[in-house]
């Protein structure tokens, strides 16, 4: 390339950054997939990658978003996170499951598999998982399904009823996450049908909670005294420890998501770390450009905010577009935790801000910068030539929106007729850890 051309495209932010994807692109990582066989490695790297997914939930989110609030309100916010692994476990093995996998129609999975029926525990389902058993597949899954739920109380912390959360959890997960996770990826599912991308959860996970928490927000209301009393986080190294657990759990839940231990896994994992890498650097610039001061919290939230928008592209991007996914997303969701005041929701811990705004940027983001060289079985995005890729991720994301804001709205209605969703305010004023739950978080002796 002439001088002159080179000095040419370097003033063009949009042509340098295509010619970088291109330029850095990974090479081709996926395997053809076979007939079904049992392999043993690819089985304990899926098993591990369950765990941190669970450990993402419990300690991890549980840790973060209970920093956050304040003091007389940490052990609810615990609990919350806590009791979901028991609650969604059990409605996944019964019907949960089955509901999101499952052959069925295009919007729901048939009852087959409930009670894990027919679900072996040696021998793969070649639709989902070539070389690693049915309930290993399942089980990781499960995972997905308990964080989903749990990442819209942050939303609704300090202010929403144990009861009333109960239930509006046990409808959520069977009624939004379910359908929405076969529309995605399950084999007859529409959007999957669509050839939309999502590696790990970006519609799925993040744009549907973000959005539930939206409307949790808007239905539950105000905490007492917002925005003019003082609510800071009661231990920012709480929330700390738990963004800590939490980047480190997310390698399960990405590069976990190539389902073997190959090369998929290290691509996966690379994008995930880059993507959380340059997130919290810009966020923390932002805050420091516009507040004066950088953050440990701001650091901490650029990282989430990085590793939801990398989730859905962390499979089919290679190192350079993870880091722009990354860059972006710190400055785009710091922006949004900003703009909510003058919308005049109550966002307590910024779910929205971070996992609605994360999410939509991560979906849209693989439209523009997959590419089959990284993965062979995803497809090209607009900066490799493939401009259709871009509307499909629209047509998922609106649909994921409008699906999970209308249907949350409807089942917090349905669930504040059944039981009430938000406490008294004498409850709300004394905190919930000691009106829900008779618990104090801190002993301190006379």
């Amino acid at each position: 390339m002439a001088p002159k051309s080179i000095r040419s495209l370097a003033r063009n932010p949009i042509v340098l950054s295509v010619a970088l994807c291109l330029a850095f692109a990974s090479p081709a990582v996926a395997e053809t997939s076979g007939a079904p066989k049992f392999d043993g490695a690819d089985t304990a790297w899926l098993l591990l990658c369950s765990a941190l997914v669970l450990m993402m939930t419990i300690p991890g989110l549980a840790l973060f978003y209970g920093g956050m609030v304040r003091r007389k309100n940490v052990l609810s916010t615990l609990m919350q996170s806590f009791i979901l692994v028991g609650i969604v476990s059990i409605q996944w093995v019964l019907f949960g499951y089955s509901l999101a996998f499952a052959p069925g129609s295009a919007f729901v999975g048939a009852l087959s598999w409930a009670g894990l029926s027919g679900v072996s525990a040696s021998q793969p389902y070649a639709a989902y998982s070539a070389t690693v058993p049915h309930q290993a597949y399942m089980i990781y899954q499960c995972m997905f399904a308990v964080i989903t739920p749990a990442l819209i109380t942050g939303a609704i912390a300090e202010r929403m009823s144990f009861k009333g959360f109960l239930v509006f959890s046990i409808l959520w997960i069977t009624l939004i996450y379910d359908p929405l996770a076969h529309w995605v990826w399950g084999v007859d599912g529409w959007i999957h049908q669509m050839g939309a991308l999502d590696f790990a959860g970006g519609t799925v996970v993040h744009i549907s909670s973000g959005v539930a928490a939206l409307a949790g927000a808007l239905m539950v209301g105000k905490r007492r005294g917002y925005p003019h009393e003082p609510m800071q986080p009661h231990n920012l190294t709480m929330t700390v420890t738990g963004a800590g657990l939490l980047w480190v759990g997310w390698f399960g839940f990405n590069a976990g998501s190539s389902l073997a231990a190959n090369g998929l896994a290290v691509s996966a994992f690379v994008a995930t770390h880059l993507g959380a890498s340059a997130a919290a650097l810009t966020w923390v610039a932002a805050e420091w450009w516009i507040g004066g001061k950088p953050t440990v919290l701001g650091a901490a939230s650029g990282a989430v905010a990085g590793l939801v928008a990398i989730t859905p592209a962390s499979g089919y991007v290679g190192p350079i577009p993870a880091i722009i996914i990354g860059a972006v997303a710190g400055v785009l969701c710091y922006s949004a935790v900003r703009m909510k005041s003058r919308f005049g929701y109550d966002d307590a811990l910024d779910v929205v801000g971070v996992h609605a705004v994360g999410g939509i940027w991560g979906a849209l983001a693989t439209g523009l910068f997959a590419s089959v060289l990284v993965n062979a079985a995803g497809a090209d995005g607009l900066f490799f030539g493939n401009p259709r890729q871009l509307f499909i991720q629209a047509t998922a994301v609106v649909a994921t929106m409008a699906f999970s804001f209308i249907g949350s709205m409807v089942l917090l209605k349905v669930t504040d007729a059944l039981v009430g969703i938000r406490v008294a305010p004498e409850g709300e004023q004394v905190g919930l850890d000691l009106s829900e739950h008779e618990e104090a978080a801190y002993a301190f002796e006379a």
